[in-house]
């Protein structure tokens, strides 16, 4: 769209500002995401969820919806991440129905973003910088105890639990008998301390069925058919998709077999996980020349990502859930949004998830032993990870798509950051996520950054770090440091005279100097950052009369 058309359009679906719709002009988003409290985007988000959601235009002119245009060249966010973002900085904001449309004009090229903004869950206002906002005619102000009250008063309606409904046509004939044997026998095991076992054997298979929640007045549920029924059952589900997709991917990312499993899922999950090469691995751990074999992937961390899945997955999508098998890592994807919002939150949780998405199907894989409910499965998994000084699980949440990834890791990516796990003892679990986040190449807050560039862990600037170099040297890992790193200014000054004497007459240009440099320039630089740095190098060099510059062509001078 061009700027009329768009503007146009803005004015036709957001007519007027109100307690459902603001217009920002917020042209630099990086300094008013998450800024000042009131005059941030945080804030106003927070403001509108605690009344009735809304939506949110911005890069627009106030009264006019003139398009300005928002910067987003030094965010580094995008429309998903920037979701993310919001659930993170904002407490109890639901990522149900938080989505955010971006449009770029093809004649200005400008961007606006419209945030649509869900309703406050029940009895949970959403808070930004810590406090609860809302709007009072014009202005943001802290949520009054009045509106506050109301909030933490309201009823709350249970929402319709997918899994608990009964199939209409669905008799115990459609159960598989090995899964339901096998069922009765994780029954017995998670109940053995409160149930006696001769009571459990003497249930009928409608008792038995009732008591594990997966029937109801005399009624098989779907989530019966998931985990108990015969594979042609899950017809009687449709248009729901039960399905688990394995499939194994050469080094090259070329599918070489595949398969697909259905019902009962009880008895499935250990033919899929049967599919994965695990392989033997010898490992020397550190303080020893014994060598330690374990097997590639922990038999827990790899059962428990694809039950969580099958647990999880939103079968309204119509979507199967994929586990692919790659040269070194596993990974899994299921349709649905992340119940804790944040990984954050999962591993920061201290008692029982609040609410399931498929309390029923959840509750029944409670009882036959197939995951538990306070929340420890995710942490179990990301300590396992540490346990075997391996890469820690990447979790992709990927909000708009409403999709859950899941990448777990059966070989090192840096011997450095697997060194450092086994020497050094006092380390968190947060301080390997995120030193495993520095490894991976990816930011990590400016905070945690000057945290551990204060304890030693990481040295260089708040904008430019690596695993500090006494570490690296403990750790045997000085070539990988220096590629890192990159070489020093001397060094490649040194290089440039060499590379300019070599030319002779002919002379240079930059960018070839430049191509000459970047495989010993710090890693850690963006590629604009390693021009730059090249570029004021070669003015250094000039200024200090070793080299010269005539025209575009740099020179040693005779």
């Amino acid at each position: 769209m061009t700027s009329k058309e768009l503007q146009q359009y803005l004015l036709r679906e957001f007519p007027q500002e109100n307690a459902r719709c603001e217009w920002k002009e917020m042209k630099n988003l990086k300094n008013t995401f998450a800024g000042d409290e009131k005059n941030d985007v945080i804030s106003y988000v927070s403001a509108m969820a605690n009344i009735e959601g809304g939506h949110l235009v911005i890069g627009v002119q106030d009264k006019t919806l003139a398009i300005v245009g928002t910067d987003l060249s030094k965010f580094n966010l995008n429309a998903q991440s920037a979701v993310w973002k919001l659930i993170e900085h904002c407490t109890n904001l639901s990522s149900e129905g938080l989505s955010i449309d971006e449009y770029t004009t093809e004649d200005t090229h400008k961007t606006v973003w419209i945030i649509h903004i869900p309703k406050h869950l029940p009895r949970r206002p959403v808070y930004a910088h810590k406090k609860a906002w809302q709007r009072v005619e014009d202005s943001l102000v802290e949520m009054t105890q009045e509106r506050l009250a109301v909030i933490l008063e309201e009823p709350v309606f249970e929402a319709k639990d997918w899994s608990a409904e009964i199939v209409p046509n669905a008799t115990i004939a459609d159960l598989d008998e090995l899964a339901v044997a096998k069922a009765r026998i994780m029954f017995k095991k998670v109940h053995s301390s409160n149930i006696p076992s001769e009571e459990i054997d003497a249930w009928t298979l409608e008792d038995f069925l009732s008591n594990s929640g997966i029937m109801i007045g005399g009624k098989l549920t779907r989530a019966a058919i998931i985990l108990l029924g015969k594979p042609v059952s899950v017809f009687k589900l449709r248009p729901a998709v039960v399905e688990v997709t394995w499939t194994l991917r050469d080094e090259f990312k070329n599918v070489v077999d595949y398969e697909h499993f259905t019902a009962p899922f009880i008895l499935t999950v250990d033919k899929i996980l049967s599919k994965i090469h695990n392989l033997t691995m010898r490992e020397l751990p550190g303080g020893t020349l014994f060598p330690e074999t374990m097997k590639q992937y922990d038999d827990y961390t790899i059962r428990e990502a694809l039950h969580n899945a099958i647990a999880h997955q939103d079968y309204t999508l119509q979507q199967r859930i994929n586990f692919v098998e790659n040269p070194g890592w596993i990974y899994y994807a299921n349709g649905g949004s992340f119940i804790p919002g944040t990984l954050q939150k999962a591993l920061e949780t201290r008692g029982p998830q609040r609410h399931f998405r498929n309390e029923c199907l959840c509750r029944a894989m409670v009882n036959f032993n197939m995951i538990d409910t306070v929340s420890r499965g995710i942490k179990k998994m990301f300590n396992e990870q540490r346990r075997r000084h391996f890469p820690m699980p990447d979790y992709e949440i990927d909000v708009l798509n409403k999709e859950v990834g899941v990448t777990i890791y059966g070989n090192t990516i840096n011997e450095k950051y697997t060194q450092l796990l086994k020497e050094n003892k006092t380390l968190t679990l947060e301080d390997c996520i995120l030193l495993d986040s520095v490894q991976k190449g990816r930011r990590i807050s400016d905070e945690n950054v000057i945290d551990l560039l204060n304890r030693g862990l990481l040295e260089g600037t708040v904008s430019e770090y690596s695993i500090s170099l006494d570490i690296a040297k403990r750790t045997k890992q000085l070539p990988h440091y220096t590629r890192t790193r990159g070489l020093d200014k001397a060094k490649l000054q040194q290089m440039i005279l060499q590379y300019l004497q070599n030319a002779g007459s002919a002379g240079t240009k930059r960018d070839a100097i430049f191509d000459y440099l970047k495989d010993v320039l710090p890693k850690t630089k963006t590629p604009e950052q390693q021009e730059r740095m090249v570029g004021n190098i070669l003015v250094e060099m000039k200024e200090g009369g070793a080299i010269i510059l005539k025209g575009r062509m740099w020179y040693v001078k005779s």
